[in-house]
């Protein structure tokens, strides 16, 4: 019998924490020829510049991927950037249960932040309680372990929790998963995030029933903690103007770390057994624009959760989560809230 072909070993992700003569170095140890760098938002007015720099330290080609990245689960495709042998995404980490399209070379961009110290005094003038919960994004988990020494010096008792398979590590949050602070939830009486802008803590405060408090490490700025119950408020009245829907749209992304073609079909069989239509929708990027002129009704949102709760506004019709859909068919009480966590 003649011999079974080979599997090709997937593709690797390699990891650094920061842009610099590492990353170079291995990219040219590795031979890429061609490449595709994707910045975040943060990032785009240094882009053309970081794209020169990749190019003339590594000899490859370098195409600059021009959509927006808002994190490690859409990473540019091979549709996007047929000719590259290798991506280059900063300032994400690898999600290590999404499986990478061509090799891939993170740069989580991370910085050293403020003095532990100084933190942690900003922290007791703030008025926080004494059990805390320490969750940080990717660029500032260095200041994790620091930060807690400081704190626990000062008396207090930190929590660092460890999420599911979907985080690279401890503390670490992403906009689709806390599961690291859940996982501390019963030895804390509030949360800590350790980062820049609003957009995390304002899904933690969505996850978690706890007071969540938001700390700028660069500036050594303390954020009031956010007000949650007027979050699950606004989302309660977006499910309840949703209940009456009859003919439902459920978005599924093509993107590999938020596609959830499967959640998407039970959830089409949870509609047509209540008595609803539901129609899949496929797409990549989501513009409002694609959804105009639509015969539906309502929509629930299978890709990144982050579309509904943050920019549920931008669309005609109500844009629901899996777990709020479920609530808007009955099947789910309103309380307590359930925060739509990937897995």
């Amino acid at each position: 019998m003649p011999a079974s072909p080979a599997v090709p070993p997937p593709p690797s992700a390699a990891v650094f924490p920061v842009w610099g003569p590492a990353l170079f170095a291995a990219v040219r140890a590795d031979g890429r020829r061609r490449l595709v760098l994707q910045v975040p938002a943060g990032l785009v007015r240094n882009a053309h510049d970081l794209a020169a720099q990749l190019r003339e330290e590594t000899g490859a080609r370098v195409t600059l991927a021009t959509r927006a990245c808002f994190g490690a689960c859409d990473f540019p495709s091979t549709d996007e950037s047929p000719k590259a042998d290798a991506a280059v995404v900063l300032g994400h980490a690898p999600i290590p249960n999404v499986p990478l399209a061509r090799p891939t070379y993170f740069v989580e961009m991370r910085e050293a932040g403020g003095d532990p110290s100084a933190l942690a005094a900003t922290i007791d003038r703030g008025g926080l309680p004494s059990r805390l919960g320490l969750v940080a994004s990717v660029q500032h988990l260095d200041l994790v372990g620091p930060l807690t020494d400081a704190l626990r010096r000062a008396g207090r008792t930190v929590r660092v929790g460890t999420g599911d398979r979907r985080l690279a590590y401890p503390a670490q949050a992403l906009g689709c998963n806390y599961t690291g602070a859940e996982s501390v939830a019963a030895d804390v009486d509030a949360y800590l995030f350790v980062g820049t802008g609003r957009f995390h803590p304002l899904g933690l405060a969505l996850a978690v029933e706890k007071p969540v408090w938001s700390l700028d490490p660069l500036q050594n700025l303390l954020e009031p903690p956010i007000d949650r119950g007027q979050l699950v408020r606004r989302r309660q009245l977006a499910v309840a103007v949703a209940r009456d829907a009859r003919r439902w749209g459920i978005l599924v992304s093509s993107f590999a770390g938020q596609n959830r073609m499967p959640t998407a079909l039970a959830l089409q069989e949870r509609a047509q057994a209540r008595g609803r239509s539901a129609e899949i929708l496929v797409f990549d990027r989501l513009d409002p624009r694609d959804l105009e002129g639509r015969a539906v009704d309502a929509y629930v949102n299978t890709a990144c959760p982050r579309i509904a709760l943050d920019d549920g506004d931008l669309y005609a019709k109500p844009m629901l989560t899996p777990p709020e859909f479920l609530m808007a068919l009955g099947d789910l009480p309103l309380e307590p809230y359930r925060f739509d966590t990937y897995h």
